[in-house]
C-alpha cells in the first residue's frame, strides 16, 4: 500500500505542473493567435479495399519465380470487385472520463443514418472505455439508441474495456462481443471528493457558502459536511444507480440485474457467463467476416480545432491516462 499512496502522490504533483504549464501556454497562445471556430470533416474510409489489398500482398509474397510471374499478370488483367449492395458502418469510440468524443459520435451517427438501409447494412461500434460523467456516458448512450430506434443491426466489439458507462453504451446493441480479457461490467455510480474542513478550522480559515433551496449543495469541499446531507447525497447516488441498472435491463432484459449491477467487473469468458456479452471475438474478427461480404466503410468525424484546445484535449488525455493507470494499478490484476 505505501507504494501506491507514493505512487498517488506523485501522480497529483505531476497532474498540477501539467496543469499550470498548459494554462500558461493555453493564455499566451490564445492571445497571439484568434482563430475562428469551423466545422470538423466527415472521413469515410474503406477498410474492405485495404483488406482486399493486404491479401493479395501476401499472396503475391508467397510465390517466387514463374508463379510470381503469372499471378502479377493475372492480377493485371483482373478487373477490380464490383462494390457490394451491403454495407457495415464501423465506429470508433474511445471514451475519456468527460465523454468529449460525444461530439464527434453524434456526427457520425447523424451521418450512418443518413444513407443506411435497415434491411442490408449494419453498424459495428469498437468500443473503449472504463466510464466517465454520468451526463457525458448518457448521451453517448443515446446516440447508439439513435441506431436501434432505426432498426439497424447494432453490435458493439470490446477489445480492452467496456466499464461503468462503457458498459451502459455497450448494452444497447443488437450484439456484444468482447476479447477473452476485455472487461465489462462494473454497473454502479462512483462519486468522492476531498474535505477541507478541518485543515481551514486549525489555521483560523472561516468558509462561507449561501445557497437557496434545502439540497443546493449537499455535500461541500470546504464547509462542514452534515450528516443530513451525507444521507441526502447517498440517496442520489442510489437513484443515478437503479436509473443504470433500468436501462441495462431494458437494453438486456435476459440479465439477472441484481446479480451483476454490484459494480464488479468481469473478464470476456466470465462476462459471457454472466450474459454480459453474447460471443468472444476481437474486432478485427468481426470486420474481416464482413468484408468477405459487405463493403465496410470506417466512418469518422474530426472537428476543427484552436491550437489552443488541441494542447488542452492532449493535457486532458495525459491526465486521463495518469489516472486510469493509476486506477488500474490498485485495481486490477496483473500478468
Amino acid at each position: 500500500m505505501e507504494v501506491f499512496t507514493d505512487y498517488g502522490i506523485f501522480l497529483i504533483k505531476t497532474i498540477t505542473i501539467v496543469a499550470a504549464i498548459i494554462v500558461i501556454l493555453s493564455i499566451i497562445i490564445n492571445a497571439a493567435h484568434r482563430q475562428k471556430d469551423g466545422d470538423g470533416e466527415l472521413h469515410i474510409d474503406n477498410l474492405s479495399e485495404s483488406f482486399r489489398s493486404v491479401q493479395k500482398h501476401m499472396r503475391l509474397h508467397l510465390l517466387s519465380g514463374k508463379a510470381l510471374k503469372q499471378a502479377k499478370k493475372k492480377e493485371k488483367k483482373a478487373k477490380q470487385p464490383d462494390s457490394f449492395k451491403q454495407h457495415t458502418f464501423v465506429i470508433d469510440f474511445k471514451g475519456s472520463m468527460d465523454a468529449r468524443e460525444v461530439e464527434s459520435l453524434r456526427r457520425e451517427v447523424s451521418a450512418i443514418l443518413a444513407v443506411a438501409d435497415k434491411d442490408k447494412d449494419e453498424v459495428i461500434i469498437r468500443l473503449e472505455s472504463p466510464g466517465g460523467v454520468v451526463h457525458g456516458y448518457g448521451l453517448a448512450a443515446a446516440q447508439l439508441k439513435r441506431i436501434r430506434d432505426a432498426e439497424i443491426p447494432l453490435t458493439v466489439a470490446v477489445d480492452k474495456v467496456a466499464a461503468s458507462g462503457g458498459y451502459m453504451m455497450a448494452c444497447l446493441a443488437n450484439k456484444i462481443v468482447a476479447a477473452p480479457f476485455a472487461v465489462v461490467g462494473s454497473i454502479g455510480v462512483l462519486a468522492q471528493l476531498p474535505n477541507f474542513h478541518r485543515l481551514l478550522k486549525k489555521n483560523n480559515i472561516d468558509f462561507e457558502q449561501i445557497t437557496a433551496g434545502e439540497y443546493k449543495r449537499t455535500l461541500t469541499i470546504f464547509g462542514e459536511n452534515t450528516d443530513k446531507g451525507r444521507e441526502k447525497f447517498r440517496e442520489d447516488i442510489q437513484d443515478i444507480h437503479d436509473l443504470f441498472k433500468s436501462f441495462v435491463k431494458e437494453g438486456r432484459p435476459q440479465l439477472d440485474i441484481e446479480k451483476v449491477a454490484t459494480g464488479e467487473i468481469w473478464y470476456g469468458a466470465r462476462a459471457q457467463e454472466m450474459g454480459l456479452i453474447d460471443d468472444i471475438a476481437t474486432s478485427d474478427d468481426l470486420l474481416l467476416a464482413a468484408a468477405r461480404e459487405r463493403d465496410v466503410l470506417k466512418v469518422t468525424y474530426k472537428p476543427k480545432t484552436k491550437l489552443t484546445d488541441k494542447l488542452t484535449h492532449a493535457a486532458q488525455s495525459t491526465i486521463d491516462r495518469l489516472v486510469l493507470d493509476w486506477i488500474q494499478r490498485t485495481r486490477f490484476w496483473r500478468f
